[in-house]
């Protein structure tokens, strides 16, 4: 297998035993070479806040992977603070909602979003991971 071409992806997500699945996933399968972790949306967007003031290329990642229920600040109000300053950033940055909710609400929501590359429903399966890399790189 050829080496990743995604240098950072990041996963925001509130449910420690879902990130270290998806965790063990993209090491094992050597998806990506670094991997950041939130667990709230108020974290992330403080970081890509602080990225805006030194802008890192490297720091910066190529896919986010985003939970919507979370405590502290949910997905859906960091996509909006989000959505404002992804313009900001030299590079293309691909956001995938990735939750348990089946509600056609959510669903289409997320999807109506031109930050929102697609919406993926828990438990994301290996395959789907994989090819979700392999299209990013």
């Amino acid at each position: 297998m050829q080496l990743p071409n995604i240098e950072l992806a990041c996963i925001i997500d509130d449910d420690g035993i879902y990130v270290n699945l998806v965790k063990k996933i993209i090491e094992t399968k050597k998806l990506c070479k670094n991997l950041l972790i939130f667990n709230n949306g108020k974290e992330s967007i403080e970081y890509f806040e602080a990225l805006l003031q030194n802008l890192s290329a490297d720091k910066i990642p190529e896919i986010i992977f985003l939970d919507l229920n979370m405590p502290i600040m949910d997905g859906w109000e960091f996509l909006k603070r989000f959505t404002k300053i992804k313009n900001r950033f030299n590079k293309q940055i691909t956001l995938y909602i990735v939750s348990s909710s089946i509600n056609p609400i959510d669903i289409d929501r997320a999807k109506s979003l031109s930050t929102v590359k697609d919406y993926l429903i828990k438990p994301v399966n290996i395959k789907e991971l994989v090819n979700i890399f392999k299209r990013s790189a």
